[in-house]
């Protein structure tokens, strides 16, 4: 089931994980500038810092397996 991840976008947490799968997003200032999934309000800054590091362990995983 889908949670919503950042409350002032109404971002959920499985549209934020299937965007970082496709995008090669490193920082939550990358995600900034490159999508309007995230704006400076903060509140969610530690669950998308997270699901940041999370997605980029998964490419360096995928890029192993190749």
């Amino acid at each position: 089931m889908a949670e919503v991840i950042c409350l002032c976008n109404e971002v959920l947490d499985v549209d934020l994980r299937e965007y970082l799968d496709t995008h090669p997003i490193d920082s939550i200032e990358e995600l900034r500038d490159q999508a309007s999934i995230c704006n400076k309000c903060m509140q969610c800054q530690d669950l998308v810092e997270s699901e940041i590091y999370l997605a980029r362990l998964r490419r360096q995983r995928a890029q192993e397996q190749l």
